[in-house]
This record gives C-alpha cells, sequence and structure tokens, in this order.
C-alpha cells in the first residue's frame, strides 16, 4: 500500500482547515455561510500549490537515484511511519469536531475550547511526531526530507491565505 494518497487528502484537509482559521474572527456578519466557503477554498487552493513541493521532491529523489526500487521502497516505509502520528491526531480532531457539532450549545463550546483549540496548537508537535514516525519506520534521510518539507507546507497555508485574503480585515 501506498501511503502517498492517504497522506495527500490529510494535507488537503489540513489546508482547507487551514484556510477557514485564517477568515475566522475576521468578519463579525451572523451568516457568513459564503464567506466561510471562499476561504475554505482558498485554504484548498493554497494547499494544492504549496504541496506540490514534497511531491516534487519525493519525484527529484526517486529520479535521481541509483536505486529506484529502493528509494521508493524507503519513501513508502517512511511515509508510514509519517501517517500513523497524523491519523492518531487526525482522530482526535475528528472527535473534537463530532462533539461540537453534535453536542448542545454549552458542551459544544466546551469540545471547541479543550478540544479543538489545542489540537491547533498541537499541529507542529504532531508533524514533528509524523517526522519521527517516518525516520524510525525505515524512512531515513529521504522520508525525513520529504516529510519536513511537506510539514512546512501544510504550516504555511494559513499564513499565506491570511496575508494575502484577510491581513487587511481586523
Amino acid at each position: 500500500m501506498t501511503p502517498a494518497v492517504p497522506l495527500v487528502l490529510l494535507g488537503l484537509v489540513d489546508a482547507a482547515f487551514s484556510g477557514f482559521r485564517a477568515y475566522a474572527g475576521s468578519d463579525a456578519r451572523i451568516r457568513k455561510r459564503r464567506p466561510v466557503t471562499r476561504a475554505t477554498l482558498r485554504g484548498l487552493a493554497v494547499g494544492v500549490v504549496l504541496l506540490l513541493a514534497p511531491a516534487l521532491t519525493a519525484g527529484l529523489l526517486l529520479l535521481f537515484t541509483s536505486d529506484q526500487t529502493r528509494t521508493h521502497g524507503t519513501l513508502t516505509a517512511g511515509g508510514l511511519g509519517y501517517l500513523l502520528p497524523l491519523t492518531a491526531y487526525a482522530a482526535a480532531v475528528l472527535l473534537s469536531l463530532t462533539a461540537y457539532f453534535v453536542l448542545p450549545f454549552r458542551a459544544s463550546t466546551l469540545a471547541m475550547v479543550i478540544g479543538l483549540a489545542p489540537m491547533t496548537l498541537l499541529r507542529p508537535l504532531a508533524i514533528a511526531a509524523a517526522c519521527l514516525g517516518a525516520v524510525l519506520n525505515g524512512g531515513g534521510g529521504p522520508a525525513l526530507l520529504v516529510g519536513v518539507i511537506a510539514g512546512a507546507a501544510v504550516l504555511c497555508v494559513e499564513p499565506v491565505v491570511h496575508r494575502r485574503w484577510y491581513q487587511h480585515v481586523q
């Protein structure tokens, strides 16, 4: 199994949420469906562009290696190691989101305060854990390189969206 597809999907979902976070709090209107959708799509678009960097890095590693089979195996092992911590993180975020949308108002507010807010702050640590997982699972230097570039890409989506579209609002 190649971990590329689930990793790309996680990266794109994270980018969409990053677009929303870049917009959140910048508009006092009550009905915000259209601006929220626009912000989410902006995050997704920026994420698509930024996630080309790790894909290009992996492609170049495979192109310029002397043993493509070994490098592909190393990147696959590293990708699986990278995926495990991110899957645990995504499950915790999904649980918090589910609580937020399903529970009554007070409980959903509590779910946001003790679940979603800290999980947002823990994103860099989750990516660091994913990089460590990539190395420990046998990915070595190539997987670490691709993982660090991918982590930097997803962490840059929110600041890029905020700076480009929402910095003037406040």
